[in-house]
């Protein structure tokens, strides 16, 4: 079993060095190229949300980003500081288009909700996990690993 943990402060280049290095690790560990791109989609929504709160709410705090392989598979877990995320909406384009207004509280327009950016994950990876905290966020993304990379004894792992 192999962790890696990377504690990015909060600038929008950083998301591309996390997907680089999550992408570099789901490899090492035997990840189907197949499930790459999904993966490197995954990471970059996660990661370019906890950026993007932390720097509006908390820009002296590192977001974490978590790489583990072992008898479950690949999870990469994402922690932000930023408010605590609310329930994932059903239909992720309901407020846009309906007309909804992006603006934040500023006036300025948010490039991506990250309410949104919560249902895009869920849709994206087969299990996911968002996990409200005190102080942000955690949002947990578990890939399969084949059987042979995971080590001798292991087994299959069912999502069912």
């Amino acid at each position: 079993m192999a962790v890696g943990e990377l504690l990015l402060s909060p600038l929008a280049a950083h998301v591309r060095t996390a997907r680089l290095v999550t992408v570099t690790a789901a490899r090492r560990a035997g990840l189907e190229d197949g499930l790459l791109d999904e993966l490197r989609f995954a990471v970059g929504e996660a990661c370019s949300r906890a950026v993007g709160l932390h720097a509006r709410h908390a820009p002296g705090v590192l977001v974490r980003v978590t790489i583990e392989d072992g008898p479950t598979g690949l999870v990469v877990t994402v922690v932000d500081a930023g408010p605590a995320a609310g329930p994932v909406p059903d239909d992720v384009s309901a407020g846009i288009v309906e007309g909804g207004d992006l603006a934040g509280d500023d006036g300025e327009h948010d490039l991506v909700d990250p309410d949104v950016a919560l249902a895009l994950l869920t849709g994206l990876v087969d299990t996911a996990t968002v996990e409200p905290g005190v102080t942000g966020t955690t949002v947990t993304m578990r890939w399969p690993l084949p059987v042979a990379a995971r080590g001798p004894g292991a087994t299959a792992v069912s999502d069912t």
